[in-house]
């Protein structure tokens, strides 16, 4: 009988969709691998929350892990992967080097979510007052540490064309080493299209996002002070809605309904939220990736007003499913238009269908990771000897992460 192969996932926190556009990318990695005949088990560090996913449910074991603490040794050599996936670079910092010891040949990718040092430098820049260039990247020890990371995966998953040239072209990344692997979708049918809400069956405008990531709270902000009050004084019947999970006390005391700006905190159900809307608001002005709000929008059906940042890399070549722009009269002018012209709105609407299913439909996708994930597994030597400097910061000098876990460890013991 033939042995199934483990997937070990280590997350930086229990997957869940309904917060974050990250909880459901992991949730659509685990469908890849299922698919390709792995057994799952998922580990992280974190505490559970009352929204995560029931692993179970899906087939997956569950295992609680800590952090500093060679327990962790004693149950990967148990599990013995032939994959482990680690969620975020932060994760493999801190779990890598156990993978590395206990298990050196299970091949070991990264999935970046986005470049954090790219949304940071982006954010660094734009409190600074100042256009951010690309040179602010190299200053960051937060990139010397993601870079690090990369290096030392056999493959990291990348979900921004962008990035992938950026680390190709700054940081001089080998292409072998990274893959381009965005969301993953069920295309998007005619019979779905026709069971959509029509123009005249929705009203006015949605934002929606996870208020932990400050990129999401900054665009509540700018719509708040900058935003509304003039997109309001053009459609003063309208109304924006803004949702997301954890809200913070400061976020709920931005609700004003006498200017028709609503705080609502978690939508029971988003899809259901930005269907009814009719046009999604994303002012986002720093980030990184693709924004799983305007991806959402556009599989709703609801044309968006975003900006530069919040559209990049995600249209390629073709229109986008409303307007872009980081200009503010052009946003509340393209706003104003698109809410009001059914014409305007309906070709908005196709523009996303078609994004979805010519860029996001995962059958584009899933048959070539598979190919490259047995490749990868079974010329797993050869491609790790083409990587130097990733065996270079394996190096027993180059390890500062691991001595700095043992030395917290010893020192826990000692408590």
């Amino acid at each position: 009988m033939t042995q199934i192969q483990t997937l070990l996932i280590i997350g930086f926190v229990w997957p869940e969709p309904n917060s974050s556009a990250a909880g459901g990318r992991i949730l659509q990695l685990i469908e890849l691998f299922q698919q390709q005949g792995f057994g799952i088990t998922f580990a992280s560090p974190a505490m559970d929350s009352d929204f995560m996913t029931d692993l179970a449910s899906l087939g997956i074991n569950k295992k609680s892990i800590a952090l500093n603490c060679s327990s962790f040794d004693t149950f990967v050599k148990e599990l013995n992967p032939a994959v482990v996936l680690f969620d975020r670079f932060m994760i493999e910092e801190q779990f890598g080097w156990r993978i590395t010891e206990n298990c050196p040949d299970a091949l070991r990718i990264l999935d970046t979510e986005d470049l954090h040092c790219l949304r940071q430098a982006r954010q660094k820049a734009f409190k600074e007052k100042r256009e951010f260039a690309l040179i602010d990247l190299l200053r960051e020890d937060v990139a010397k540490r993601e870079i690090a990371s990369i290096l030392r995966c056999d493959l990291s998953l990348m979900i921004s064309e962008f990035e992938m040239d950026l680390l190709k072209t700054t940081f001089k990344i080998d292409e072998k080493l990274l893959y381009y692997l965005p969301f993953l979708l069920e295309p998007i049918s005619e019979t779905t299209f026709e069971k959509l809400p029509a123009f005249q069956e929705r009203k006015d405008f949605v934002f929606i996002g996870n208020f932990l990531h400050e990129p999401n709270w900054n665009a509540v902000q700018y719509l708040k002070e900058t935003i509304w009050p003039l997109l309001r004084k053009q459609l003063p019947e309208t109304e924006l809605h803004i949702y997301g999970a954890y809200p913070s006390q400061k976020v709920l005391q931005l609700h004003q309904p006498k200017e028709g700006f609503h705080i609502k905190g978690r939508a029971a159900d988003a899809d259901e939220v930005v269907r009814n809307a009719r046009i999604v608001l994303a002012p986002l002005r720093f980030g990184a990736g693709i924004k799983g709000k305007l991806i959402e929008a556009m599989q709703c059906g609801t044309p968006s007003i975003t900006t530069v940042i919040g559209s990049e890399s995600m249209q390629g070549d073709l229109p986008w499913n409303g307007f872009v722009t980081d200009d503010v009269p052009e946003f509340i002018k393209s706003a104003s238009q698109l809410y009001q012209d059914q014409k305007l709105w309906t070709e908005a609407q196709h523009n996303g269908i078609a994004i979805i299913n010519q860029r996001y439909s995962k059958e584009l996708f899933e048959n070539d990771f598979a190919e490259k994930i047995h490749f990868l597994i079974t010329q797993l030597p050869q491609h790790r000897l083409d990587n130097f400097f990733g065996a270079l910061l394996q190096h027993h000098t180059l390890t500062s992460t691991k001595y700095m876990s043992r030395w917290i460890e010893a020192k826990n013991k000692k408590v």
